[in-house]
């Protein structure tokens, strides 16, 4: 991209993208939330882009990159990288404008992803343990076989697709003060500041990163894109490890705020987002709400109506259950606890019986007698229950250390 680029150039771009993507991207609903709202303080609002097509905001950039390829480039087809979100994008995008597409995974990558990319289309490969590894793959097969490599978010097309988000935006909430906006490679993040810095330029922009796999607050402090050594976070939509240069420097350009939120500010969001506003999202799509939920309000210094995007819902079924479970458990409302018990007829009943006292529900009861820290007499027990919250759960284990029990709470 020329770095020379003007905001009006910019802008135009935009405006074409969105004249493109009108006829066949969904305009995805944007929500109001009681409970964030009651919560923070400010009218709270979820652009819903886990119910765009596929099931991310990926579309709007992939299929705008796509289309404004030459004819020569579409007979020799795309080529992608991507964990799932852009995969399916490329595969849809590519489909429905009748051009052949491939795209390489990492071998991990989640099953219901691998399957929905083939259902739209693409020819799917799987090489490598991480994205840079199917990366340099798909690299390599552009340069072998003529495809053009249709880049997560590293292109001017992609931005200014992801752009069209933010138009949106404020569209339907013409008085929004502040936009959280999840945030991995930076091409969503690049293009709703771009779009809002030119047409509202006094609404407060958020980047949300994974704490584990937060490149841009090292990079933005270097003035350049900046790789991370190593990531680790259930939010694979936003585990990008190194920002992309033209995101960059849009980004620099709009100077957002960048913030990170924890793995269980994520599970919490996740299932805050399931259970009060009826949405299921993934890790990464649940990011901006997490930041609204765990950081502290001069962090984020949120002005007027607020907008939390749910970039994408896109989630294995197994690890929606682990996530669920960890919510449950990061909220209060879900305890494991080992408790030393005597090895003594009527024992266990009576432990039960302390629980039934408290209100507790007991889903799962092991008996062990196995552990080496254990006496001749004593056995342990792992218990897992369901607590009503915090208060309640350490109502709980007040209870059974008051009742002389021994207890070992688990992570």
């Amino acid at each position: 991209m020329p770095g020379n680029m003007t905001a009006m150039e910019l802008m135009a771009r935009i405006e074409a993208a969105a004249t493109l993507l009108a006829p066949v991207i969904r305009r995805t609903p944007v929500v109001a939330s009681r409970v964030l709202s009651e919560r923070i303080g400010h009218e709270v609002f979820l652009k819903c882009e886990n119910l765009q097509r596929t099931g991310s905001f990926k579309p709007r950039g992939a299929y705008n990159r796509i289309a404004n390829l030459s004819e020569g480039e579409r007979a020799r087809g795309v080529v992608a990288a991507s964990a799932g979100n852009h995969a399916q994008g490329v595969a849809w995008s590519a489909t429905s404008l009748g051009i052949e597409s491939t795209v390489f995974m990492p071998v991990g990558a989640s099953l219901p992803k691998l399957m929905a990319t083939k259902a739209y289309g693409a020819t799917v490969h799987q090489v490598g343990d991480t994205i840079d590894q199917s990366l340099s793959a798909a690299r390599e097969f552009a340069e072998n076989t003529g495809a053009t490599l249709v880049h997560p978010f590293d292109h001017l097309d992609i931005v200014a697709g992801q752009a069209t988000c933010g138009l949106e935006i404020l569209d339907q909430l013409p008085d929004v003060g502040t936009v959280l906006v999840p945030t991995g490679g930076g091409g969503l993040l690049a293009g709703v500041a771009a779009a809002l810095q030119r047409l509202k330029p006094r609404v407060r922009v958020i980047g949300v990163q994974a704490a584990e796999a937060a490149a841009w607050p090292a990079s933005l402090a270097a003035g350049k894109p900046v790789a991370l050594e190593q990531m680790a976070t259930m939010a694979d939509g936003i585990a990008v490890g190194l920002p992309g240069e033209v995101p960059f420097e849009h980004i620099v350009a709009s100077a957002p705020t960048i913030v990170t939120v924890d793995e269980d500010a994520l599970s919490k969001a996740l299932l805050l987002c399931m259970e009060r506003a009826k949405l299921i999202v993934e890790p990464a799509g649940a990011a901006a709400v997490a930041a609204l939920m765990a950081c502290a309000p001069g962090e984020l210094a949120l002005e007027g109506p607020v907008c939390a995007i749910l970039s994408g819902g896109n989630i294995d079924p197994l690890l929606l259950t682990r996530v669920i479970g960890h919510g449950l458990s990061a909220a209060g409302r879900y305890l494991a606890a080992r408790v030393t018990i005597s090895d003594r007829p009527g024992s266990l009943s009576r432990l039960l019986a302390e629980l039934g006292r408290t209100g507790a529900s007991v889903l799962d009861v092991v008996h062990s007698r196995t552990g080496a820290w254990l006496a001749i007499d004593e056995v342990e027990v792992l218990l897992t229950l369901e607590t009503r919250g915090p208060t309640h759960r350490d109502e709980v284990l007040d209870a059974l250390e008051t009742a002389g029990y021994v207890v070992r709470v688990e992570d």
